[in-house]
Formats: structure tokens, C-alpha cells, sequence
């Protein structure tokens, strides 16, 4: 049985991604700076950053959120559980892409975190809830977006809670390395429990892109925190080669004869 696309959601998806993709592109032509050239992102550099490579995995996840977007919205693309499950939540995290950049130009400390721990949030009750992908092109062009979009914001959501706490006063020059340790701790606890759970190896790949880029910016100031986001980037990817491995991930369901 065929299901028709609703489309209130396939108009709010397409709109979302463009949203997203499109307010850097707005910021830049209005003389916006870069977020990794802010003093937004320096304040919080005391305490824990990222080289400044890793926020070029924005172009990747920018052009898979446009593909997903274009994909869905042919008419030949019919329903699907991926588009079910991720369809609406996937518009909230676009939206709250395009929502933290305004608010990060506006130097809105506390919104930025709202905004982006809503974004991930969004997205990990879906993952969570595993679904079986149809068709190869669903996986790429439907999970694989969605999941490395989460993947990514749940490193930034601890470099953006990390970056507002130092910019406030509450993490002191004393208290950084237990705060930059505690926030690395965390997203390796998370990233593995959700890779683990969705059976989803496309998740952790930007988690550990983004904690290698941690290990790289400190590798000089700050060795001790260095090696613990090195080997926090070794265990999300490690889950993800366990997953990949057991082939207990996101695939095409067995065709119905």
C-alpha cells in the first residue's frame, strides 16, 4: 500500500534545508564574520576549540541537507519510514542550523545553546528509534544526512555550552581543564550510547572528525586534554567500525517477494 507525502512537510523540509544552508551564505554577503572567526568562538578558546578545519565539514552537511531536501520533494519519492520518522524532526534541526548563526551574530550567549542542544535533541529520538531503510537510495540520501548533521551537533553543542560558560565567567582559568575534560567525556558517552543503540555508522563519523580536531587545536597548549578527545575519537569510531561490522546498521530492508 502506497502512503501519499504530506505536503505541509515536504514544503517545510525543502524550505528548512534552505533556511539552513542559505542564512551563511546571507551573513557572508552582509559582511557577517565566519563563526570561527568571532569573538563569539575566541572567548571560549581558553577552555576548549576546535582547528579550525573541522567547521568545513559544514559544506558537507550543508550539500547532503540540500540533496535530502530536493530528493524527498520529487514526485516520484514516496512515502517512507525514514521520511516519517526524520521528516519533522529534521525541519526543526535545519531551522535551529540557520537560528544559531543569527544568534551567534547577535552575541545571544544563551540562546545559541538552547537552540543548538534543541537542534541535536531533535534528531536523537528518531535515531534512537531505528527504522529499516527501503532502498540504498534512502540510506544516502535520507539517513546519512540526518545522521551526520547529529553527529555534528553533538560535539558543537559542547564546544557552544563550553564557549557561552567561559564567555560568562563561570569556567575560570582553574576550572577549564575539568570542564573541557567533562565536556569531552560527555560526547563520547553520548555519541557511543546513540551509535550503539540506532546501529547507525554514519553517525559517529563527524562525532570523531570533530574530537580529532579538539585533539589537534590543544595538541601544544594542553596534552593531557589532546590525548583524551585523541582516544575519545578512537572509541566513537571504534563503535561505529563494531556497528559497521556486524552490518547492524542503517541498510536496504530484504526486498518483499
Amino acid at each position: 500500500m502506497t502512503h501519499q507525502k504530506p505536503v505541509l512537510r515536504t514544503v517545510a523540509i525543502v524550505a528548512a534545508a534552505l533556511f539552513a544552508a542559505g542564512t551563511p551564505i546571507a551573513q557572508a554577503l552582509t559582511g557577517t564574520l565566519a563563526v570561527a572567526d568571532s569573538e563569539f568562538i575566541r572567548e571560549g578558546e581558553s577552555t576548549l576549540r576546535a582547528a579550525g578545519y573541522a567547521f568545513s565539514v559544514w559544506t558537507l552537511i550543508y550539500a547532503g541537507l540540500l540533496a535530502y531536501a530536493v530528493y524527498q520533494a520529487l514526485p516520484s519519492t514516496q512515502e517512507m519510514p525514514g521520511l516519517r520518522m526524520l521528516g519533522w524532526p529534521s525541519v526543526v534541526a535545519m531551522l535551529g542550523c540557520g537560528l544559531w548563526l543569527i544568534a551567534q551574530s547577535s552575541d545571544a550567549k544563551w540562546e545559541t545553546v538552547a537552540i543548538i542542544v534543541a537542534s541535536a535533541a531533535a534528531l536523537y529520538v528518531p535515531l534512537f528509534s531505528r527504522y529499516p531503510v527501503q532502498h540504498r537510495i534512502e540510506f544516502w540520501l535520507v539517513a546519512a544526512p540526518i545522521s551526520a548533521l547529529a553527529g555534528w551537533l553533538t560535539v558543537a553543542s559542547a564546544l557552544n555550552a563550553l564557549t557561552v560558560l567561559t564567555g560568562l565567567g563561570v569556567i575560570t582559568t582553574l576550572s577549564a581543564p575539568a570542564w573541557a575534560a567533562g565536556g569531552i567525556v560527555l560526547v563520547v558517552l553520548v555519541a557511543g550510547a546513540l551509535t550503539l543503540a540506532s546501529k547507525n555508522w554514519i553517525y559517529p563519523l563527524p562525532v570523531g572528525w570533530g574530537l580529532v580536531a579538539v585533539s589537534a587545536a590543544e595538541r601544544l597548549n594542553k596534552p593531557t586534554i589532546s590525548l583524551l578527545a585523541a582516544l575519545g575519537a578512537l572509541l566513537v569510531l571504534i563503535a561505529g567500525t563494531w556497528v559497521a561490522k556486524r552490518r547492524a546498521i542503517l541498510l536496504p530492508a530484504p526486498r518483499q517477494q
